[in-house]
């Protein structure tokens, strides 16, 4: 009896063998992202539930230390920024892979720190002092680990499938917060309050030197995209060629001003989810710390799950269209989740939140993309970081401490559904200002700025 072998062609070996060098890129991406989000949710988890209790001088007003947590929290959002400016400088200059290796280490070792310190009654304002200088040193890291983390992702994808290619780091944020929400939940529920909050809060920050050393040794076997290379020969062969923060800002101010826009809502939002939402069920509403932690591990699995299927979804549709869902829904959810919250019913609340970081998911997949197609190659680093992470100064950091004080001066939760609803007002018009950029190839991009380039050098050379 005869057989028919088929083998494949040249063709089809070299698309599996790039399919398989992207899920690897991906893989490496989302592993030193798990890490660098394990340990900056950590800490905002232990703001809320431990450090507000130890680190800072006792008070009567139950929001007080709360807010003074927070302030310290805000502290690794004003890092970022710092952060995202001198990685994106030299990740432009010599690479995205060299400078996620050197963001995983200094968050590592800033985290495992944080496990080792002394508490307010031990040092007195020593305490909160060297926690301030860690998490800034944490938010440093994390600020240059976004924008290498999507890039490295989003320059290896096909045109046609970067949306869903690009969100696959963003799905890792979620993990990273699940990984640290049970890490903390186990600890909770195994050790009594008193055991907890004296030595066992400790044993989540130690952990990160394990889950740091998996994430490095993944980081090492990729290498950086095609297209970053061939740019980086043609810089090094002409000297003229600038890049870095204020080549980007002089350059395209209307993509790095858009960026910002997008991420005001979407940041505001992640922050008033998961971080602001413990305080006002703890706080205000007096549920249980463990059944709280418990209620977010279910939340940030459905986060994980819809943020590729969205990613997708802008390859399919468009990326303004998501955008354009994602924002509406969050003007819309402060007025829907709080009356959820006050029934105190666990299925209620864990679809409050649930509902909240679905509707995040359509401003938070598409951004790797939309970002990464807004700027060339030789200041896309710069370009993406600088209009991520700024925002977060204004947005994120100071989202909980805002919606606290709200609450703590207004006793309703109204204020901090309507401040939400401003937030997504702002990002609306980023929304419809922006350029739609599904499909759209990143070698014409480049292309682009080298003819405004050599435009510019035509009438000095003459």
């Amino acid at each position: 009896m005869n057989k028919t072998t088929f083998r494949n062609t040249p063709d089809q070996n070299h698309a599996a063998e790039r399919q398989s060098s992207l899920r690897r890129v991906v893989t490496a991406s989302m592993a030193g992202t798990v890490v660098e989000w394990y340990e900056f949710f950590l800490y905002a988890t232990a703001a809320t539930l431990v450090f507000n209790k130890i680190m800072f001088p006792p008070s009567d007003d139950p929001y007080a230390p709360i807010i003074a947590a927070f302030v310290t929290y805000a502290v690794g959002f004003i890092a970022r920024p710092l952060g995202g400016i001198v990685f994106g400088h030299f990740g432009d200059k010599y690479g995205r892979k060299k400078l996620l290796q050197l963001a995983i280490i200094l968050v590592g070792v800033a985290t495992f720190l944080m496990g080792c310190l002394p508490t307010f009654d031990m040092v007195g304002y020593l305490a909160p002092v060297l926690l301030v200088t860690l998490r800034f040193v944490q938010g440093f890291a994390v600020g240059g680990e976004w924008g290498g983390a999507v890039l490295l992702v989003a320059e290896h994808s096909p045109d046609k499938t970067r949306g869903f290619w690009a969100s696959w780091p963003q799905a890792a944020v979620p993990i990273g917060n699940l990984v640290a929400t049970v890490v903390l939940l186990v600890l909770s529920r195994t050790l009594t309050e008193d055991q907890f909050l004296a030595w066992g809060w400790r044993v989540g920050f130690w952990l990160s030197v394990v889950i740091v050393a998996i994430g490095y040794y993944v980081r090492t076997r990729v290498t950086d995209a095609p297209i970053f290379l061939e740019m980086q020969k043609e810089v090094e062969q002409s000297k003229a060629v600038r890049f870095g923060v204020l080549e980007v800002i002089k350059r395209y101010p209307r993509g790095v001003l858009t960026a910002m826009g997008l991420r005001f809502a979407e940041n505001i939002m992640y922050y008033l989810v998961v971080t602001f939402s413990i305080t006002y069920l703890a706080v205000a509403l007096q549920v249980d710390t463990a059944e709280i932690l418990g209620l977010l591990v279910i939340a940030h699995i459905v986060h994980m799950i819809v943020i590729p299927l969205i990613g997708a979804l802008t390859d399919r549709i468009g990326r303004k269209p998501v955008y354009l869902i994602g924002t509406i829904g969050a003007a819309a959810w402060g007025f829907i989740a709080f009356p959820m919250f006050d029934t105190r019913h666990p299925a209620i609340i864990v679809a409050a939140i649930s509902l909240g970081l679905f509707i995040h998911a359509f401003m938070y997949a598409p951004q790797p993309a939309i970002m990464s197609e807004m700027f060339p190659t030789r200041m896309r680093y710069s370009g993406v970081s600088l209009g991520y992470q700024v925002t977060s100064i204004v947005a994120g950091s100071l989202a909980p401490i805002i919606a606290t004080a709200l609450l703590a001066n207004t006793g309703s939760y109204i204020p901090v559904a309507v401040y939400l609803a401003i937030a997504a007002g702002i990002t609306l018009i980023a929304v419809i200002s922006m350029r739609e950029t599904k499909g759209s190839s990143l070698h014409d991009l480049d292309r682009l700025d080298e003819e405004k380039l050599a435009a510019e050098k035509a009438p000095a050379s003459a």
